[in-house]
């Protein structure tokens, strides 16, 4: 049986270390697959058994939503399995499922509820919820509760309309996308609209300072926060009301932050803030019962065009440790063992990040056996590249009964780079997902949809009634709501104000007044509801009251249908998030479920187990395993990309991209690049990337079918381990020979590959050009010549 006090005891040396660390601060550097979030949460555990810190006390923030769910789900089944070994004597994987369920419901009672585990967006915004009423900034405006939070999509609008209408700007000059880029950008380094004009000191700064003030205006008129006020709104806030700042200090005494390396100076100033109470003299801060916690890894800090400052990790030590050499301090912890990863791969990852001069020295240690060698491919262009690679995928899942779509990752470098994959995917009938494509709450009708449940529990959310008080269609013209609108803002007041007083509509609106009037009260009516009816009955009376699925109903296309069932879809994540919410013992109210729609990503709905292959950009892959990868598109100019060529800095970010690509390879690796390849409509030579020529050469098995006689060892670019026995094991195959393949037809046998049981030919068919194939698993026969 397991007992409390050895529950630890499978962890390795130094994740032990860094779990068992009490009071003070901790920096664990957390090489790719060495385990950080079994430490990150059996940390949290023994803060709860070992030390009886109350679950309230500990803040947890994660990088997604989905590592967050994770983290709650590991604790929960970690705690769980400690009662049923003390009360049943038996291991939690065991017991009935019945009594699984009542574990499961008693960990989240007495630990999962109260612990703050989330990402820096939705702890912070869940701070604001409470809080917000007490922020006032520089300017004097201010917000409530019931605040909106607006997605990309709506802060983009507003910045246009800002941009094109209200300022009149010269659009060439001020592009709109620019324009909010650098707004976002200062906010991530925490300036105001007045600070970031004073930083810039250009014309252009002083015009971008003047759309911020603006768009600041803007949103707080609308009662609404874009993305990075999540985070900067609580820092100013903690900054100017110390007695606020006081209350989450007491309340947050153990700090526990993952991937540390990706944070911005201002989410580095709010864990400053709350760990010190923002006191500045380092020798005044009080440890007791108190710990600032991070875990991270500077060789894969890859989001420096979202403000993430990698020295921020670098210079911990400093900023809250004790500044030691790594082989003396106490306060850093470095986790090299590698638990995913072959050895061959981490020997290709750790040569090639040596190149890096701004890092904290570690080195990836494997626990796995060699596995194949790195399969290296020069295509003739593009196309050539997809075609390998999606017949590799081909043949590996044909021959390896342990792998199925879902094994495989392609990572390229832009999203331009998909579409010759995607092409050979459909014609293969192979399903597939595009990581970071359109994403359902970006879908127009589900946008609708959720700004009807915004305007009513928001009002004050101009943007989100403008969307949808002709939509769908009710006779309200562009001049009516000009008039409403221009009312509002001559008088001060919100929209709401002029819509819900059926005085002002009768006078404004013209013959539109009707119209107008249904409407206000139609959102009138669904405010009033609440809190009287479960959310999944409000929503569904806001989409019915609404006519939007009938209008969709009377345009009968397949389109329209298509949208209906993307609304059902949304309908569906409702009830879900009611039981969800049952099951936890939580309160599933309208403000939680717009919260969480409005802070869900890509990464957070990527489900592990489906059975398609995945492509995505390598940002989009961090944080991700496959067993095998490809990793594409190795060429100067692509990757590392052109910009970062001449700058030291960016060229090590583009390293630690290539770095965070390859160590997400658990079984095989293949990498390739293209000879030429046409991007952006113009075809050019290619020349092979500079990073290639950094990999160790004796861990890399060159793949090329036109030449002849490479390496006799582990010449095989596909490895099929324990292969089933066909009618063709025991043919013999040599160059010359003609043969028939029963999809691509007849063929002859250029080259062949390897010996024994790894033998795979290339074959120059009379139709479809040379195709490289595994002889057994496509049953090939001779034809007599």
């Amino acid at each position: 049986m397991t007992t409390t006090a050895d529950f630890l005891s499978h962890l390795n040396p130094s994740q032990r270390r860094a779990v068992e660390h009490f009071c003070g601060p901790l920096l664990v550097v957390a090489g790719a697959g060495s385990g950080k979030t079994r430490a990150l949460t059996y940390r949290i555990a023994n803060l709860i058994l070992q030390h009886q810190v109350e679950p309230e006390h500990i803040l947890a923030v994660t990088f997604t939503n989905k590592a967050a769910r994770e983290m709650k789900e590991r604790i929960q089944k970690l705690f769980a399995e400690q009662i049923a070994q003390r009360e049943y004597g038996e291991r939690y994987d065991l017991l009935p499922e019945h009594e699984q369920t009542i574990l499961r419901s008693r960990v989240y009672k007495s630990v999962i509820k109260d612990m703050w585990c989330g990402t820096f967006h939705s702890l912070f915004a869940r701070i604001l919820r409470l809080d917000i009423e007490k922020y006032e900034d520089e300017k004097g405006r201010k917000w409530n509760r019931n605040f909106s939070i607006f997605d990309d999509g709506d802060a983009q609008t507003l910045v246009k309309e800002l941009v094109t209408k209200t300022l009149n700007l010269d659009e060439k000059k001020f592009d709109p996308r620019s324009v909010r880029y650098a707004i976002g950008n200062a906010k991530n380094q925490g300036f105001s609209p007045q600070e970031y004009e004073r930083e810039r000191g250009d014309y252009k700064g002083k015009v971008i300072a003047q759309v911020y003030s603006c768009y600041q205006d803007k949103l707080a008129e609308n009662n609404a926060l874009d993305f990075d006020d999540l985070i900067l709104m609580p820092t100013r806030l903690f900054q100017q009301n110390p007695q606020v700042l006081e209350y989450w200090h007491r309340k947050f005494r153990h700090i526990l932050v993952d991937e540390y390396q990706d944070t911005n100076r201002t989410q580095y100033e709010l864990i400053r803030l709350l760990t010190t109470n923002g006191e500045t003299d380092k020798q005044k801060w009080n440890w007791h019962q108190r710990s600032t916690f991070v875990v991270g890894d500077a060789d894969q800090s890859i989001y420096s065009f979202r403000q993430a400052d990698f020295r921020i990790l670098l210079e911990f030590q400093d900023d809250f440790g004790d500044g030691l050499a790594d082989d003396i301090t106490a306060t850093m912890v470095k986790l090299e063992e590698n638990y995913r990863s072959c050895e061959n791969i981490l020997e290709v990852a750790n040569q090639l990040i040596e190149n890096n001069t701004q890092r904290i020295d570690k080195i990836l240690k494997p626990t796995r056996s060699a596995g194949e060698k790195i399969c290296l491919f020069r295509a003739d262009d593009e196309v050539v590249e997809a075609d390998f690679v999606i017949n590799q995928i081909r043949q590996l899942v044909g021959s390896n009964p342990d792998l199925n779509w879902g094994s495989f990752a392609i990572l390229y470098r832009t999203n331009a780079q998909s579409r010759p994959f995607e092409d050979l995917l459909v014609r293969y009938q192979i399903p597939y997902t595009v990581v970071g494509g359109f994403k359902f709450y970006d879908r127009r009708e589900i946008k609708d949809i959720l700004s009807y449940l915004k305007a009513v529990i928001n009002p004050a959310d101009t943007l989100s009634l403008l969307r949808i008080i002709n939509t769908p269609r009710r006779g309200i013209g562009k001049s009516t709501m000009d008039n409403l609108a221009n009312a509002a803002q001559e008088l001060g007041t919100t929209l709401w104000e002029i819509l819900s007083d059926e005085t002002s509509v009768n006078t404004l609106a013209g013959r539109a007044a009707k119209s107008v009037n249904s409407f206000a009260k139609m959102i009138s009516k669904w405010q009033a509801q609440i809190a009287e009816v479960p959310l999944s009955e409000l929503v569904q009376g806001v989409i019915e009251d609404s006519g939007y699925i009938q209008d969709l109903q009377l345009q009968g296309t397949d389109e329209a249908k298509d949208r209906i069932e993307n609304i059902q879809s949304l309908y569906n994540a409702v009830l879900e998030f009611e039981e969800e919410s049952r099951e936890n013992d939580d309160e599933a109210t309208l403000q939680k479920f717009l919260e969480k729609t409005s802070l869900n990503s890509d990464l957070d709905n990527l489900k592990e187990g489906d059975e398609a292959v995945s492509l995505m950009t390598l940002h989009s892959s961090k944080g991700l395993e496959f067993p095998v990868v490809f990793l594409v598109g190795l060429e100067q100019g692509l990757f590392p990309n052109y910009r970062s060529m001449q700058d030291p800095a960016a060229l090590e970010e583009e390293r630690r991209l290539c770095y965070v690509g390859i160590t997400r390879a658990q079984e095989q690796l293949f990498i390739s690049h293209a000879r030429e390849r046409r991007l952006y409509g113009n075809r050019e030579p290619a020349v092979r990337s500079q990073f290639l020529d950094e990999l160790p050469t004796e861990f890399i098995f060159p793949y090329n079918p036109s030449r002849k006689g490479h390496s006799s060892k582990n010449t095989s670019p596909v490895s099929t381990p324990d292969q089933p026995r066909d009618t063709n094991t025991n043919q013999t195959w040599s160059v010359g020979d003609r043969v028939l393949h029963k999809t691509f037809g007849i063929g002859n046998i250029t080259h062949v590959f390897g010996n024994g049981k790894k033998i795979s030919v290339a074959i120059k068919f009379d139709q479809l050009g040379q195709k490289i194939i595994d002889p057994r698993v496509a049953q090939l026969q001779k034809v007599e010549t």
